[in-house]
């Protein structure tokens, strides 16, 4: 693995979503004749989240934020979040996709005062961005096989997988 900048930490950032509460697919293991069955209807009414994460590159640490949209002024109050996280003397070298809310005036503007460097995938090519592969996991272990009664649950169990995922991590 590349090593980490001297000046500050790797963070990579994207959505994962829409996330809505509905019975979702999946394999799962239980006793003969105790089947899970999902409704063959049910309704929408509480609306789509989305799961805006960071992966810490070499801390090899994730975490999100849900939020009900993911315009940019969601993604600037999540990364005010992130920046808290570490040292003001610090600077954060921010991976993420061309997304428009990513590219506002605002955003870039307070990158630039907050020492936030950002470094753009190119398009479409979104998947160079190291934290996609860790939804691949997310979806597998928080989303498949699953029927939360609201958002909250989902929330909820979206933290839960980041801190189990994150207390087994590999260490440097």
């Amino acid at each position: 693995m590349n090593q980490p900048a001297e000046n500050g930490p790797t963070i990579s950032f994207d959505e994962f979503g829409p996330l809505e509460i509905r019975p979702q697919p999946g394999q799962s293991y239980c006793e003969s004749g105790k089947q899970k069955r999902w409704p063959a209807t049910y309704k929408r009414p509480q609306g789509v989240r989305h799961w805006l994460a960071f992966y810490d590159v070499h801390g090899d640490t994730l975490w999100g934020y849900t939020r009900s949209r993911k315009r940019s002024r969601e993604v600037l109050a999540v990364l005010k979040r992130m920046r808290r996280r570490y040292p003001a003397s610090q600077r954060i070298h921010l991976i993420l996709d061309n997304f428009s809310p990513h590219a506002t005036p605002a955003v870039r503007r307070w990158c630039r005062e907050n020492n936030v460097h950002l470094i753009w995938t190119p398009t479409n090519a979104s998947w160079l961005n190291p934290i996609e592969c860790r939804f691949t996991a997310a979806k597998e272990f928080v989303i498949r096989n699953s029927y939360y009664a609201d958002h909250a649950e989902l929330r909820k169990a979206l933290d839960r997988y980041a801190a189990y995922r994150n207390r087994h991590a590999r260490k440097n």
